[in-house]
């Protein structure tokens, strides 16, 4: 909550050594930002993309940097969970509506964020348009994660639609028009459009060919779908892309929340979903009522058609968490600075500055590791990073996402108790956590999808032409990259965990950042975050946490 003036003397006692709040951050700023973007620029040159793809952009990512790092747009985020999406059913007369009632505060994050590009850019730019919106995409973040979801699949469903003809004109063009238009009405009226995606049930989870959605098909691929999904989340988009079943197979269809007569179809939302974070985006259960449909894709052909998407969002998985984790490290360190301890600053104090910096060590990694991914997206197709991206993506989802909870626990504790109070932000962050590492695949999926994708020769070629180079650039990683080229069979787990030690630490800078990296991650690694005094250069990497922003 914004306040004004604040009162410090009160009647029993005066109020010191309590840290300022957090102020504004400028996220462009942050040389860990820099840092990734100048990697993954490096990474896509050498794949045949342009070296300087983000200059274009420079200007609007530091505007939007200063925008997503403002504490009015944490505001919004905070007011955004505190009032939770409800579900209209019905009007006053028991006709069905099937909308949610959103915040005020949700819209004007959804319109920061759509009318800055986060999910156009990528299709809109002349160059390095996925980088562009990985860098949009993190900052974002760190006003509100909730809205991301609606955002990234506005993002990735481009790809698929635009492989349709017929999508083009109405969907594409309103996908990628960086507007935001929150009116309920048909497609055809509005100025920006957002899209959902539909596709598991409650039966099967990730075994989607356990799906019993059913498609009537009539010409033209136009279809009524009857059936449900478990998870429909931003049920107010204007369309989903959803699997069911046709004669031919499991295939993917467009089902919108309008008919194209200009009548609302016939999507049923059953309840919201009472969700342990991000509050602020709605999940809900949904049915299928004879709902109007046009296929995607091929008959029979639903899931790779919509894998398509999901790559797409496995990619803002990433993202996204590490945009969790370096807003976590740079609130505590922001707590340390100010607060005295011991007759110190606590971040001076040489436990804490140990374990901030093990804590940013690894946000650095993760956001290196994001902006890798990035260049593979914008590389030329065939390209070897291009190639590579089929199996980077999925590492790097599986590690990334699973390293948020514990970050973003230790950097809570930092603060201490006030951590653990709602008006920190933390517990919020905290919540959110675990959840990128269940959307779009959880572990195990995610690992067997890695060892899929390795049987595919091109793939299973390429990784091994990168591993033999990481091997040869970093020598110390030479036996670990052997291991990976000579272990088809590994344990999947395993395998990811040592595949994304890899890849990140060819991801970050030479230099100090990847030499702690190395140290704390391979050669000696810990089961605590901070246990390593005088192993690696604290103080240089946390002063990385200082200088960009102010109070």
């Amino acid at each position: 909550m914004k306040t004004q003036h604040p009162r410090s003397e009160l009647s029993t006692h005066e109020v010191i050594n309590q840290p300022p709040l957090p102020g504004d951050f400028n996220l462009s700023d942050d040389p860990a930002f820099k840092s990734a973007i100048g990697s993954g620029l490096a990474k896509l040159s050498l794949s045949g993309g342009p070296k300087d793809g983000l200059s274009e952009h420079a200007e609007h990512l530091s505007r939007f940097g200063k925008l997503a790092g403002s504490a009015d747009m944490r505001e919004l985020g905070r007011l955004a969970n505190e009032n939770k999406p409800v579900l209209k059913a019905f009007d006053a007369r028991g006709r069905r509506l099937d909308e949610v009632e959103y915040h005020p505060a949700y819209h004007q994050l959804m319109k920061a964020g759509l009318e800055n590009g986060v999910s156009s850019i990528a299709w809109t730019a002349k160059a390095s348009g996925h980088m562009a919106h990985a860098a949009l995409a993190y900052m974002m973040g760190w006003a509100d994660t909730g809205v991301g979801c609606p955002m990234t699949m506005t993002y990735a469903v481009a790809p698929v639609l635009q492989h349709e003809d017929w999508t083009h004109e109405t969907w594409l063009a309103g996908v990628i028009s960086a507007k935001y238009d929150g009116v309920c009405k048909p497609a055809s009226g509005k100025s920006g459009l957002t899209m959902g995606m539909a596709m598991t049930e409650k039966q099967g989870g990730s075994d989607l060919r356990a799906n019993t959605t059913k498609a009537k098909v009539g010409a033209d691929g136009e279809a009524e779908l009857t059936g449900h999904k478990w998870f429909c989340s931003a049920p107010m988009s204007d369309g989903f892309l959803t699997l069911a079943y046709e004669d031919t197979g499991l295939s993917c269809f467009l089902v919108p929340k309008w008919r194209p007569d200009g009548t609302r179809n016939a999507i049923e939302i059953q309840r919201l979903k009472d969700k342990m974070g991000d509050h602020s985006n709605a999940s809900s259960e949904i049915e299928y009522r004879g709902a109007w449909a046009k296929r995607v894709g091929e008959p029979g052909r639903g899931i790779p058609t919509i894998i398509n998407m999901a790559h797409h969002t496995r990619f803002d998985c990433i993202t996204g968490s590490a945009s969790g984790m370096r807003k976590a490290v740079t609130m505590a360190a922001h707590f340390a600075r100010h607060r005295t301890v011991f007759q110190k600053k606590l971040i001076d104090q040489v436990l804490m500055q140990n374990t901030l910096a093990d804590l940013a060590l690894e946000s650095e990694a993760a956001l290196a590791l994001s902006f890798t991914v990035a260049a593979g997206f914008d590389a030329p197709k065939d390209s070897h990073a291009h190639t590579l991206s089929r199996i980077l993506t999925p590492v790097a989802k599986y590690w990334v996402c699973k390293r948020q909870p514990s970050v973003v626990a230790e950097a809570l504790e930092c603060l201490g108790g006030v951590g653990f109070v709602e008006e920190s932000g933390l517990p919020r962050l905290f919540r959110t956590s675990p959840l990128n590492s269940v959307w779009e695949g959880s572990g195990n999926i995610i690992a067997l999808d890695i060892m899929r994708a390795l049987q595919s020769t091109k793939t299973k070629d390429v990784f091994s032409v990168e591993m033999a180079r990481i091997g040869g650039d970093i020598p110390e990683l030479q036996n670990l990259t052997n291991w990976l080229q000579d272990t088809p069979n590994a344990d999947a787990r395993l395998f990811a965990e040592r595949a994304a030690l890899v890849f990140a630490a060819d991801a970050l800078p030479a230099g100090p950042l990847r030499e702690a990296w190395i140290t704390l991650r391979i050669q000696n690694p810990t089961h605590i975050w901070g246990a390593n005094a005088g192993k690696i250069d604290a103080a240089h990497i946390v002063s990385r946490l200082d200088g960009w922003h102010q109070v």
